[in-house]
């Protein structure tokens, strides 16, 4: 238990400031654009991370969504009950994840339908030997083709996407407060380590993508919708007030013994 709580600490006085919440766009787009420049003018030598069938690839980013989900819920539901002790104002929160997992549906359908109207199929990667006749990517890869289309990156969507509401989430650490004999405080330092793992993860496999997969344009792109499915959320819409809102920055509670010490 002491390594979680000095582990937990150790993310609240970073992934928790603002400066964090603030830089990480510009954070990403950097990264993203570093990245690339490697992957065009500096490839690294193949790795096990720049192959697709890696541990993280297969069993964290395919399901970046709901490893985000799985988490945020019970993160939002009990901090923001602690901070505000009104079950009608956490569920009004929670509907974030619904308006999270709507802009996850509607990217990734758009990116499908993107690739699909602006491609066709070929005999082999190198785009030789043009099929006529075979109107989908399904069809194209039954008859042994390859589909090339625009391809914009799901994974720089994603992956930008979750980490920048992850860190959203997390500001109301600021005002948490747990006993730490408390079994709420295992509970909240558990998911606070979980989410910060998840992050790291996110935000590592963000970089992997950047370095080894995708064309420039396919993955600025698929960064820029993250972005704008962030921006458009948590600097716009949730300020206003009929929206599921910012996580609460103060309780309305009787403050209790910081659980979080050094």
């Amino acid at each position: 238990m002491e390594h979680l709580e000095r582990c937990a600490w150790f993310l609240r006085g970073t992934l928790v400031r603002a400066a964090v919440r603030r830089y990480l766009p510009l954070a990403l787009v950097v990264s993203m654009v570093a990245g690339s420049f490697v992957k065009e003018f500096s490839p690294l030598p193949e790795s096990y991370l720049s192959n697709k069938r890696n541990v993280l690839n297969v069993y964290f980013v395919k399901l970046a969504w709901a490893w985000t989900f799985c988490l945020l819920l019970p993160f939002i539901a009990l901090t923001n009950y602690l901070l505000t002790g009104q079950a009608s104002l956490v569920v009004r929160r929670l509907s974030t994840l619904l308006v999270g997992t709507a802009i996850w549906y509607v990217c990734t359908a758009l990116f499908s339908c993107i690739e699909h109207y602006t491609g066709s199929c070929y005999q082999s990667p190198a785009l030789d030997g043009l099929r006529k006749g075979i109107q989908s990517k399904p069809q194209c890869q039954q008859e042994g083709g390859f589909w090339h289309g625009f391809d914009i990156s799901g994974h720089s969507f994603l992956l930008a996407f979750c980490a920048l509401m992850i860190v959203e989430e997390m500001a109301v650490l600021h005002a948490v407060r747990t006993e730490r004999s408390h079994f709420l405080h295992m509970l909240v330092t558990t998911l606070v380590v979980a989410l910060g793992f998840l992050t790291c993860v996110w935000l590592w496999m963000f970089l992997c993508t950047a370095v080894y997969f995708h064309d420039f344009s396919q993955k600025l792109f698929g960064t820029m919708f993250g972005l704008l499915g962030w921006y458009g959320t948590y600097r716009f819409w949730y300020q206003k007030p009929f929206s599921p809102g910012l996580p609460p920055q103060s309780s309305s509670l009787n403050v209790k013994q910081d659980g979080y010490k050094k």
